[in-house]
C-alpha cells in the first residue's frame, strides 16, 4: 500500500479496487430499469474511486475499501440522480397515489389495502398494478437520496462510514422511519428489509416472498408510496 518513501501508492490502491466498482455496477443495474447502461455506471464508479483516492485520510481510522466503497457507490447514485427517465404522466400519479395513500390511512387508522387504494383511485386492480410497475422506476433507492440530502454520511464509533441506511436511520429522521416501517404491512417490511438492508436483488426477494420480480416491483412502490404518504404527513 505504500512506496519506498512511505506515501500511499495510489496505482497499487487503484488497481486493487478497479474490480470492486464493476460489481458494484453490476450489484447496482439490477434493482434499476432496462435502460441504465452498466459502463454509464463503472465510467460513474471510476470517478468515485479516483475521488476516494484524492480524498482518503488514513489517519480517519476507516481503511481505504470502505471509504473507496462508499464513494463509487456514491457516484453511480449521484450520476443516475441527473437522469429523468420518467414521463411527467407517471410522476404526476405517483404525487397522486401518495396522496391517495394518505387520506385513507388517516380515515382507516391502518396500511390501506391494494383493492381499497385501486377503488380510491378509480382504477382497476390491473390498472393500479400497472401504476405501480411505471413508479418503481422512479424510486431510485429513495432512502440513498434521502442520505444525500442530509450531506455526508456519518461514520460509526470505530471510524469506519457507515452503510447508506444506516447512515440515514442514525440521524435525525430515525425515528420517524422507523415509525414509518415498522407501521407498513409484513410482507412490505420484509420486502423493505431484504432490499435495503440485505441489498438483495428483485429476483432473489421474489423468492424469499414466493412471488414474481414484477409482484416485487409493485410491493416495493406501495411500500415506498405508504413511507412517502407517513413521513409527508408526519411533516
Amino acid at each position: 500500500m505504500y512506496t519506498a518513501q512511505g506515501k500511499i501508492d495510489h496505482t497499487m490502491l487503484l488497481e486493487q479496487h478497479l474490480p470492486a466498482v464493476r460489481r458494484q455496477a453490476l450489484a447496482l443495474q439490477v434493482k434499476l430499469p432496462a435502460g441504465i447502461d452498466l459502463d454509464d455506471l463503472i465510467q460513474a464508479g471510476m470517478v468515485g474511486l479516483l475521488d476516494a483516492l484524492k480524498r482518503f485520510d488514513p489517519q480517519a481510522g476507516a481503511s481505504f475499501s470502505t471509504f473507496a466503497s462508499q464513494r463509487i457507490r456514491g457516484a453511480m447514485i449521484d450520476e443516475l440522480r441527473t437522469r429523468d427517465w420518467l414521463p411527467r404522466s407517471v410522476r404526476r400519479n405517483a404525487r397522486a397515489l401518495d396522496q391517495c395513500v394518505h387520506r385513507l390511512e388517516q380515515r382507516h387508522g391502518r396500511p390501506a389495502e391494494e383493492r381499497e387504494i385501486a377503488a380510491e383511485m378509480g382504477m382497476s386492480m390491473q390498472e393500479y398494478h400497472q401504476l405501480l410497475n411505471d413508479t418503481n422506476n422512479g424510486h431510485l433507492l429513495p432512502f440513498e437520496e434521502m442520505v444525500a440530502e442530509r450531506g455526508e454520511p456519518e461514520a460509526s464509533e470505530q471510524g469506519a462510514p457507515l452503510s447508506p441506511f444506516a447512515a440515514l436511520v442514525s440521524g435525525q429522521q430515525r425515528e420517524r422511519l422507523m415509525d414509518a416501517i415498522e407501521a407498513l404491512p409484513e410482507r412490505e417490511k420484509l420486502l423493505v428489509a431484504l432490499y435495503y438492508q440485505e441489498e438483495l436483488n428483485l429476483k432473489e426477494i421474489g423468492a424469499v416472498l414466493g412471488v414474481t420480480e414484477s409482484r416485487v416491483c409493485q410491493l416495493h412502490s406501495q411500500a415506498v408510496a405508504r413511507l412517502r404518504a407517513r413521513l409527508a404527513g408526519d411533516v
